[in-house]
């Protein structure tokens, strides 16, 4: 679904690569660690720093904040891909990724079946459709693999809160985004040939509005999700 449906803010709308683009030098220091970092260190199906788990794939890698994340786990072989030549930038200045290239996450031109695990952190509601970016993790995973996904909650969207930024300016601008039900993840991987085998919501508690104490008024709402599949 096309969260204009949802749209309360009337922000305006811009691409992917251009959104990204510009709000890239800022990401960091305004994207929210309490919607990926408390999720992935609560993940019980896999074991970060196994040397099992082999090389990693990070579709939307983004400025690296993911590579940086799994390389302090001595993860090694990450290879990452974004479409925002400004992130990969940023990404490649982190030291923590073996291989980087623009790309989309559905079609990265990365080999078959040479990772372990394969990461998609924040970028699930800027795609269409989800079928295409779990059929690329399926074919980039080997035997046994993880595909793990982070995501804005659907919930957020569909109150009409988007993935947003705002300009040097101070003008606020949504990136274009899409609701995805998970029962739309859930028959995306299915169909990919994935089974699921961890799903984990993250709410807006105490801990988060120590960091961020103007989402008051969000306490208790579903903020993001982590879903891990595995492949075979």
């Amino acid at each position: 679904m096309d969260f204009s449906a949802f749209d309360q803010r009337g922000y305006p709308i811009v691409a992917v690569r251009v959104g990204y683009g510009e709000w890239a030098a800022r990401y960091e220091a305004t994207v929210a660690t309490g919607l990926d970092r408390p999720l992935l260190e609560e993940l019980t199906s896999l074991e970060w720093t196994n040397t099992e788990l082999g090389a990693a794939a990070d579709l939307a890698c983004g400025t690296g904040r993911t590579g940086v994340w799994l390389a302090q786990r001595d993860v090694k072989g990450i290879d990452g891909v974004d479409v925002t030549v400004e992130m990969l930038k940023l990404a490649k200045a982190k030291g923590v990724y073996r291989h980087l290239q623009v790309a989309d996450v559905a079609a990265t031109g990365l080999c078959s079946k040479q990772y372990g695990l394969c990461m998609m952190v924040l970028a699930d509601e800027h795609l269409v459709e989800l079928k295409p970016v779990y059929c690329e993790a399926a074919r980039l995973l080997r035997g046994q693999g993880k595909f793990v996904l982070v995501g804005y909650h659907p919930f957020f969207l569909m109150n009409g809160i988007p993935t947003h930024y705002h300009r040097i300016g101070g003008e606020a601008v949504t990136i274009e985004s899409h609701v995805h039900l998970f029962s739309e993840h859930f028959e995306a991987g299915a169909q990919a040939g994935l089974r699921l085998v961890e799903f984990r919501e993250r709410v807006i508690d105490e801990r988060w509005l120590l960091e961020m104490p103007k989402w008051r008024k969000y306490l208790n709402w579903p903020v993001s999700f982590a879903l891990v599949w595995l492949n075979g």
